[in-house]
């Protein structure tokens, strides 16, 4: 009983307080701020609390957080708690600025979209509480005016779960979204699209200015008016036929005269250089009997070979294509061929060193091979590009034709046989001819039409003389001379390049080696000691091979004197020639200091003597002797 009496006397001071604060909440009603204090209301024995917590103020009007007149008027009354109903859930309201969120089942998506976020945690009471509570959750819900809003929220009833406020909302919308469509403004908004597409812009026609009478003009030169200074015109200039210049013009069919086109013959120099060559040894010009140097040996020869001025001379008017040395061992001549169609002739005892360069011109096209013939040394055999193969022969002044075709171009050419009577003429299109000097006129026969798109150099084996060898595009090939047809295949086909090949050599003393130059910038030296089905590869040497357009193509060769060593220009700095053996290792580099300052794309060694000579792009011949 005394905690029933407690009980009643609390519930009438709890009472009191609460009139006493809604009393408060009515004279601040219209105030700018909303009290951060919980109202709490205690209803037989339970205290619904409303938690206020603003985020933030500043972006909201004045009167927007104003409570409805019927939950003043509801708690002042005292109506809700003299219901007797029963109450199942506590609800707790919090709001919140950012959003509102109501946890229903047909309201989530409606209401994400507010200004306010309503979170609704339901804590579920025993049912046996026999109470009934009136909570301020449901002051909230009612409108202002209770009436008017049952109205216009009257063909809403699949929303009844929802306040007062959001049937509104939802109202509102709905009736904006009818309003708009009763617009038509999508309608409106293509047919100016379509206005906008048909319409053309205006044209505007430029007025072009009006010349002045006395204007002046720009000044022009008299020459070009063909005016003399004082005014009077020149007189015309008597006109020339056109005259057809062919950049390349065949020569004609035939021997041609041997008569340099660097001097005149005036003191007989010419003459009595033609006269040495009957004085030359032959007998010198292949020593078969000469075998291999040690290595050690061959670099302190090679470190003896020096340049001067005096052995540096330029020899044709443009790059060097190709070089070869006179096998004499008395006199040393150095032939090369140019990109011009000429061959050059340096005799290096002249002195000064210009009155032993003697410069003909037998072909139109760069000379892309030279040899003197084995059996006679006064004879130079030279193949060009224009498709012709001529003997210059010395001792009668006179370049023989040996072999023409100008259907297709000619790439390289060897002796197939020792006294040079039969050889063997490679062409740009891959076919290889045979052609023998002892019948000329009918001295010729295709033999293969190879698998390489072209053929950029032949060589013959130097013992076994039946096998040759092609380098091509990507490719390098061995046949036998002995059995060739048309569509023959070659014995050995190596297919290591990547790139296109320069050039493919046997060694020169037994054939067991083969050296090429590639575009990938690698030199290779294979084993041919046995040719069979394949060659293995020996070494490979990392090397420049990038020399462009304007200089001539490495092209590896062997030292004639050394079967395991091989000469190739280079592209470092300081310029060099550079010496390898077969192994892939740096034997000798030649350096010229300013005697040379160029790159030596073709190189040569004489076949008895230690005597280098290297070509550039200009003309030039670097000598390097003992």
């Amino acid at each position: 009983m005394s905690g029933a009496g407690a009980a009643a006397e609390k519930a009438p001071s709890r009472q009191r307080a609460q009139v006493k604060e809604v009393n408060e909440y009515k004279e601040n009603r219209n105030s700018a701020y909303i009290s951060l204090t919980p109202i709490e209301s205690a209803i037989l024995g339970k205290t619904p609390k409303v938690y206020l917590t603003p985020y933030s103020l500043n972006n909201y009007q004045l009167g927007q957080f104003k409570c409805p007149k019927s939950l003043l008027e509801k708690n002042s009354k005292n109506e809700v708690a003299c219901k007797k109903t029963e109450i199942k859930e506590t609800c707790k309201v919090v709001l919140t600025p950012s959003k509102i969120k109501a946890v229903s089942s047909k309201t989530e998506s409606a209401v994400q979209k507010t200004s306010f976020s309503i979170r609704m945690e339901t804590d579920k009471l025993p049912s046996k509480t026999p109470s009934a509570v009136g909570t301020p959750s449901d002051d909230v819900e009612s409108s202002q005016d209770g009436e008017s809003d049952e109205e216009d929220t009257a063909g809403l009833d699949d929303f009844s779960g929802l306040s007062s406020y959001e049937r509104k909302r939802l109202k509102n919308i709905s009736e904006n979204a009818n309003f708009f469509a009763s617009l038509h403004l999508s309608e409106s908004a293509a047919r100016l699209r379509e206005m906008i597409k048909t319409r053309k812009p205006p044209e505007f026609k430029r007025k072009k200015p009006k010349k002045k009478e006395n204007e002046i003009g720009c000044r022009r030169s008299m020459r070009l008016l063909k005016v003399d200074p004082s005014g009077i015109p020149l007189p015309a200039a008597p006109e020339q036929p056109p005259v057809e210049e062919d950049e390349n013009p065949l020569l004609p069919p035939g021997p041609l005269e041997m008569t340099p086109e660097n001097r005149e013959d005036s003191n007989g120099l010419f003459k009595e250089f033609l006269l040495t060559w009957a004085e030359m040894d032959k007998s010198s010009s292949k020593n078969n009997e000469k075998t291999l140097s040690g290595i050690k040996s061959y670099k302190a020869y090679l470190n003896g070979m020096a340049i001067n001025e005096d052995t540096v001379c330029k020899v044709t008017q443009g790059a060097v294509c190709s070089m070869a040395f006179h096998p004499s061992e008395t006199r040393i001549l150095v032939a090369a061929g140019a990109k011009s169609g000429q061959v050059g002739l340096w005799d290096l005892s002249r002195c000064p060193k210009e009155d032993g360069v003697y410069l003909f011109h037998p072909h139109s096209q760069p000379v892309s091979c030279l040899y003197f013939s084995p059996a006679n040394p006064a004879h130079l055999l030279s193949l060009s590009y224009d498709g012709t193969l001529r003997c210059g022969d010395f001792s009668r002044a006179v370049f023989e034709e040996v072999y023409r075709n100008e259907s297709s171009g000619f790439s390289s050419f060897d002796f197939l046989a020792e006294d040079g009577c039969t050889l063997l003429v490679g062409h740009w299109d891959g076919s290889v001819s045979l052609v023998d000097r002892r019948t000329p006129g009918t001295s010729y026969e295709k033999l293969i039409n190879s698998s390489s798109r072209k053929i950029r150099t032949v060589h013959v084996h130097p013992v076994q003389r039946q096998y040759f060898i092609t380098a091509g595009l990507s490719d390098v090939h061995i046949y036998d001379a002995r059995n060739l047809k048309p569509k023959s295949r070659p014995l050995v086909a190596v297919m290591e390049h990547p790139k296109s090949i320069a050039s493919a050599y046997f060694s020169p003393l037994t054939g067991s080696r083969v050296v090429t130059t590639c575009a990938d910038c690698k030199l290779r030296v294979f084993d041919s000691s046995s040719v069979c089905s394949r060659m293995p590869l020996l070494s490979t040497v990392r090397h420049n091979t990038i020399t462009g357009r304007w200089l001539t193509r490495f092209q590896a060769v062997w030292d004639p004197k050394q079967e395991d060593c091989f000469i190739v220009g280079s592209m470092a700095h300081p310029r060099r020639v550079e010496v390898f053996h077969e192994t892939g290792k740096s034997v000798h580099s030649f350096f010229g200091g300013e005697c040379l300052a160029s790159v030596c794309s073709i190189n040569a060694m004489h076949p008895t003597r230690y005597i280098l000579a290297g070509g550039n792009s200009s003309g030039k011949v670097h000598v390097f002797m003992d």
